[in-house]
């Protein structure tokens, strides 16, 4: 069954952080099967408190999303809390 990681950026709070973390991200995308659904497209906060942005990628199960995530395998998620107040999420589809 498929799983979803959605990331939800409140506050940018060093933008060279966060260009660190892309260079180490980017040689991660496509594996564990993943797919991007939605990354930092237009989007309308419909309840709750604005956001900047909102990132959305599809893995084919939840343990891969899971094992995708772990620190070294994502390009090293923590480099990215120190560029930006975060809320990431992993939850299973139907």
């Amino acid at each position: 069954m498929s799983a979803y990681i959605v990331f939800t950026r409140d506050k940018t709070t060093n933008q060279e952080e966060l260009d660190v973390y892309d260079v180490k991200v980017k040689p991660t995308l496509g594996t564990f099967g993943m797919k991007p659904r939605a990354i930092y497209g237009k989007h309308k906060v419909l309840e709750g408190a604005e956001i900047e942005g909102m990132v959305i990628i599809e893995f084919p199960t939840f343990e891969e999303a899971s094992a995708w995530y772990e620190p070294g395998v994502s390009g090293g998620s923590r480099t990215s809390l120190q560029g930006a107040e975060y809320r990431c999420v992993i939850v299973q589809g139907i």
